[in-house]
């Protein structure tokens, strides 16, 4: 193949320049750092790259139709001390713990999606609010403290494994395939991407869009308490500060994931590929020693390149269909 047909093949095929982008990475860090493919190591980066895909897409979920969602971070904060709280304050089990925690997800989702669909507010102070309010409440309750009295049989999926894949990855996967099908082959997985992708073609269509931007919200809502409860299963304990770095990576990995600023696109298979990547350039930055003060900057930067890839794919693709 040309050079010219690769190049063209990564702009209008996402997933294609994603994976050799991650393949590259994980290919320089191995030459780079002899720990990189220590067997703990992979075991480690196993278990982020799972937190992170959930948080990406709990962000790219209303992202594909045109919204943000600021309080991932703060909803992911509030269900994690529901859960922590109920299993050891309350003595109640994991199962309980988590359909409680998940609740709260969608009830907070839903409190995003009402007032920015049906008041017609724009989503970033909706979500810049609620984000404000949802960690109040969450440090209001707990005065800081975490929950560290957690069922050793509830972090069985997030610290186990088996032939060194942890359990947590396995789930993802399973997960994210369930995503793709959701997006492929379902009537509401493909009203929400006509909603983002034409918003008034959607509604000349007769799909209530509001109704599918509360939905979105919620679904947020659910995948950030999601993302929640793997993280007590991973971590045994239930900090109240859980959830403060999510909107940087929620970000991130939405956006290096091939998920469209402008709505109407996401991919389940680019949210893991986005997410692998932002896991190897954290892990590598450790690895190779860089001082962790400039962590922020470079997280900063590639926010940046990857808005440009998306906005030069745009491009890109509306010249193609002038052509």
């Amino acid at each position: 193949m040309a050079k010219k047909d690769y190049f063209k093949s990564i702009l209008t095929n996402g997933n294609f320049g994603l994976f050799l982008a991650a393949l590259i990475l994980f290919a320089a860090l191995s030459i780079a750092s002899d720990n990189f493919l220590s067997p703990y190591n992979m075991y480690t980066t196993g278990r982020t790259l799972s937190l992170y895909a959930f948080v990406g897409l709990a962000q790219g979920i209303v992202l594909v139709v045109g919204d943000m969602n600021l309080s991932v971070g703060a909803i992911g904060g509030l269900a994690t001390i529901t859960a922590g709280y109920l299993m050891d304050i309350q003595g109640f089990n994991g199962t309980v713990a988590v359909a409680v925690a998940l609740a709260v997800g969608i009830a907070c989702g839903l409190i995003n999606g009402v007032i920015t669909a049906k008041f017609g507010i724009n989503a970033f102070i909706v979500t810049l609010a609620t984000s404000f309010v949802f960690t109040g409440i969450n440090f209001g309750f707990t005065q800081g403290y975490s929950f560290v009295n957690i069922p050793l049989s509830f972090t069985v999926l997030g610290k186990g494994k088996v032939f060194g894949i942890p359990f947590i990855l396995i789930f993802t996967i399973i997960a994210f395939i369930v995503l793709f099908l959701f997006f492929k082959f379902t009537i509401m997985g493909r009203r929400i991407l006509a909603v983002g992708e034409n918003l008034d073609a959607a509604k000349f269509s007769g799909i209530n869009s509001s109704n599918i931007k509360i939905l979105s919200h919620a679904l947020s809502g659910f995948v950030a308490a999601l993302a929640a409860v793997l993280y007590v299963s991973r971590m045994g304990t239930a900090p109240p500060v859980t959830g403060q770095d999510w909107l940087i990576v929620s970000f991130a990995v939405a956006i290096l994931g091939g998920t469209s600023l402008n709505g109407g696109l996401i991919s389940a298979f680019g949210v893991i590929m986005g997410a692998a990547i932002m896991v190897m350039i954290k892990n590598g930055l450790v690895m190779l020693g860089t001082n962790v003060y400039w962590e922020q900057t470079y997280l900063g930067l590639l926010i940046l390149i990857a808005v440009g890839i998306d906005r030069v794919r745009t491009i890109y693709n509306q010249r193609r269909l002038l052509e």
